[in-house]
């Protein structure tokens, strides 16, 4: 179930970046972010509610509230990142945030087979080719490298809280919930502190009439984010944790073929051969 749930992760993960990406050309990431992640808590209220989700609050809400201060910093670092670019440098960087689940598991005494330690290492040079690395052309500023990393460790980070955040069903819903909460407060106050120094929420001569088109849209990549960190969270819970999550970083994979598939992008022969890495490691991973 581990690998199931892990590859559902990496499934809906890869699809919400994908459709984050498609949104912010025409929108401002922050607004981006802040609306579909309103959108996905507006959801998520209504179904902790009809579960009953309330009774089961704890202290654990507390990993999921720094999940959601977590989160946005780690995204808005990204973008951030990969407006300066290249991206065929900033992307691959962004899947090094595997490194913080991983090494949680293996310090909690975590001791994956030796198939298995072999998953890891083909599926994690996987998905780094499949990223696109640019081996040559003009050099990576450090502030890009130093962004990436933000958003890298944050990422990780937000994996491992998310994972310690609820025990059952209901409970995972209401962690949910809280973590969405506290990700539209803090990215609300950023973008509040963004118009105020001038920035944008909308696009230049467009008023709300250019954010109601988007709303399936802002839905979808909100919703799908929300069941991918739920199901990374039941992955974690029924198996080790450095599997569950080398698996759900497969992602970057899954918004290759999406661009390929829809928008017709080529796959450059480096990321097919990471596409491909990535997939003998999930079996080396699955089968271990």
């Amino acid at each position: 179930m581990t690998a199931l749930f892990a590859l559902a992760t990496s499934l809906l993960w890869g699809l919400a970046d994908f459709g984050g990406g498609l949104l912010t050309r025409r929108l401002p990431a922050l607004t981006v972010v802040v609306a579909s992640q309103a959108i996905a808590a507006v959801v998520l209220g209504a179904i902790v509610i009809a579960t009953g989700g309330w009774s089961e609050a704890g202290p654990q809400l507390w990993f999921a509230a720094a999940a959601g201060l977590v989160g946005p910093v780690a995204m808005l670092s990204f973008y951030k990142a990969l407006a300066l670019g290249p991206m065929g440098v900033v992307s691959p960087l962004g899947t090094l945030g595997v490194a913080v689940p991983v090494g949680i598991g293996l310090i909690l005494g975590e001791r994956p087979g030796l198939l298995q330690y072999a998953g890891i290492a083909v599926a994690v040079a996987g998905v780094v080719l499949a990223g696109g690395p640019q081996w040559r052309g003009a050099p990576v500023q450090r502030q890009t490298i130093a962004l990436t990393l933000v958003a890298a460790f944050g990422f990780g980070t937000v994996m491992v809280l998310i994972a310690e955040a609820s025990t059952t069903i209901t409970g995972l819903f209401l962690a949910l919930f809280v973590q969405r909460l506290t990700n539209v407060l803090a990215g609300g106050a950023a973008l509040y502190a963004s118009v105020r120094r001038g920035g944008r929420a909308l696009p230049e001569g467009a008023g709300w009439g250019a954010l109601w088109p988007a709303v399936p849209a802002l839905a979808f990549v909100g919703l799908a984010d929300v069941a991918a960190n739920g199901t990374y969270s039941l992955a974690a819970q029924n198996g080790p944790v450095t599997v569950a999550a080398v698996l759900a970083s497969l992602y970057p994979v899954v918004t290759a073929l999406a661009a390929r598939g829809v928008l017709s992008e080529r796959l450059r022969g480096v990321q097919a051969a990471g596409a491909g890495l990535a997939l003998v490691g999930t079996v080396l991973l699955a089968s271990g």
